[in-house]
C-alpha cells in the first residue's frame, strides 16, 4: 500500500499578540519541511492569482509577502508570477496584468519581490514541455518564466470554479501556468451553444469574448461560431439568463484531466512546494470581476509537497463545513441538499476527476495524513 502524503494544517486563530497570521503561515511552511529545499541563490517562482480588477476574494498581498520573505530567509530569489488570460479583462497582456496586480496591492513594496508575467507581453512566450504519461496533452505550453525557475511554489486561494468544479492547487498550477495557447488547448475540448428561447440579445457574451465567437442574427439573438470559439467558457459565466451551455457533457471532465497533465509538466523534475488558503471560499474563480458570498466559513491554511493530497485535504475540509445560508448554494435551482458543495454550485462539473487523473499519472496521491500544528 502506498504511503500517505503529509498535509500540514493551521487554523486562522490568533488569540494572543505573540503571532500574527503571516507569521503563522511561515511557521506552518517550515514545519511542513519547506526549509529542506535548497534555495540558496536559486530563482523561486511563487505562482498565484492576482485577482481580476473588481474581485475582492483573491489572496491579500500580505500572504505573498510571508512566502517571499521566507524564501529570502533561505537564500532564494523569489518572484510572483502568473500567465495571461484568454478572455477580455484586466490580465490579457503583461502590461495590463501587472497594472491589475498593482491596483490590487501586489507592488514590490508590499510583497517584497517583483512580478514576472510568465508568458510575456502578449502571452506567447512559452516553452513546450513533454508530459510523461499524458493522455490528452503530449507537450504542454507553459509560460517561460515558470519553467526558467529553479524552484516552484504554488500559493493558492482555494475556491469553487464554474467549469472545473473547484479551484485548488492543481487548477492554479495547470491552467494558471499555461500560456494563452496552453489555456486554449485545455479549454477547447468542448464548445458552448446558445439556447435561443432564453437569449435576450444583451451581448454580454460578445463583450467578454476575445475571439469574436458570438454572432447575432436579425432577431438579435446570439449563436456561437465554433470555428472561432476556444472553449474558455467565459460567455457561460456572464450570461444573465443562463442561455449558454456546454455542448458536450464530458467537456468539464476532459478539461480537468488536461489541467492535471499541465500540472505534471510544471512540477516534474524540480523542487516544488504547495500552499493553499481556504478563506473567502467563493463559488467562482478569481478571474471574475466580482465575487459572491463565501459558500462556507473560513477554514485555515494547508501546506504539502504533494499538490494532489493538498487539494483532497482542502476539499474534505470545505465539505465538512456548514454551508452559508446566504450563499449561492441556496439560490433557486441549486441543490442545497447536495453535500458536495462544489457540485451543488456547478452541477455539470466533477472536481474529483482532476485529482483522480493527477494520481493516475503520478503527480501525487489522494491519500493523506493531516497534521495540525
Amino acid at each position: 500500500m502506498a504511503e500517505k502524503s503529509k498535509v500540514y494544517f493551521a487554523d486562522f486563530r490568533c488569540p494572543s499578540w505573540r503571532e500574527n497570521l503571516p507569521q503563522k503561515l511561515a511557521r506552518l511552511m517550515e514545519t511542513a519541511g519547506f526549509g529542506d529545499i535548497d534555495m540558496d541563490g536559486k530563482y523561486v517562482a511563487i505562482k498565484m492569482h492576482f485577482g481580476e480588477p473588481g474581485n475582492l476574494a483573491y489572496l491579500r498581498p500580505n500572504w505573498a509577502r510571508a512566502v517571499a520573505d521566507l524564501v529570502k530567509s533561505h537564500g532564494g530569489k523569489p518572484f510572483l508570477t502568473d500567465c495571461n488570460t484568454l478572455y477580455v479583462g484586466g490580465r490579457k497582456n503583461a502590461l495590463d496584468h501587472i497594472e491589475s496586480a498593482y491596483v490590487n496591492g501586489f507592488t514590490p513594496y508590499s510583497t517584497g519581490c517583483h512580478i514576472l508575467i510568465a508568458d510575456g507581453l502578449k502571452g506567447n512566450d512559452e516553452v513546450e514541455v513533454p508530459v510523461e504519461g499524458g493522455e490528452y496533452v503530449k507537450a504542454a505550453k507553459i509560460g517561460r518564466a515558470v519553467m526558467d525557475a529553479d524552484v516552484f511554489i504554488s500559493l493558492t486561494h482555494f475556491k469553487g470554479h464554474e467549469q472545473a468544479g473547484m479551484g485548488g492547487a492543481l487548477k492554479n498550477i495547470g491552467m494558471g501556468c499555461g500560456s494563452r495557447a496552453g489555456k486554449m488547448e485545455q479549454h477547447n475540448s468542448g464548445k458552448p451553444f446558445v439556447k435561443q428561447k432564453k437569449c435576450i440579445g444583451c451581448r454580454a457574451c460578445a463583450k467578454i469574448c476575445a475571439h469574436g465567437a458570438p454572432q447575432f442574427g436579425e432577431d438579435g439573438k446570439a449563436t456561437i461560431d465554433t470555428d472561432k470559439c476556444v472553449g474558455c467558457a467565459r460567455c457561460i459565466a456572464v450570461c444573465p439568463k443562463d442561455a449558454i451551455e456546454c455542448l458536450y457533457d464530458e467537456a468539464p471532465a476532459i478539461l480537468n484531466k488536461k489541467i492535471a497533465e499541465y500540472t505534471k509538466a510544471v512540477v516534474d523534475g524540480r523542487p516544488c512546494f504547495h500552499v493553499s488558503l481556504v478563506v473567502d471560499v467563493s463559488p467562482n474563480c478569481d478571474c471574475h470581476g466580482e465575487n459572491d458570498v463565501p459558500i462556507v466559513p473560513d477554514v485555515g491554511m494547508f501546506a504539502s509537497f504533494d499538490p494532489v493530497a493538498l487539494d483532497q485535504a482542502c476539499a474534505d475540509a470545505v465539505l465538512a463545513q456548514t454551508p452559508a445560508s446566504n450563499s449561492a448554494l441556496f439560490d433557486k435551482g441549486c441543490d442545497c441538499t447536495d453535500k458536495d458543495y462544489f457540485h451543488a454550485a456547478h452541477p455539470d462539473t466533477d472536481w474529483a476527476v482532476c485529482l483522480e487523473h493527477a494520481e493516475k499519472i503520478g503527480i501525487g496521491t489522494r491519500d493523506y495524513e493531516l497534521i495540525k500544528i
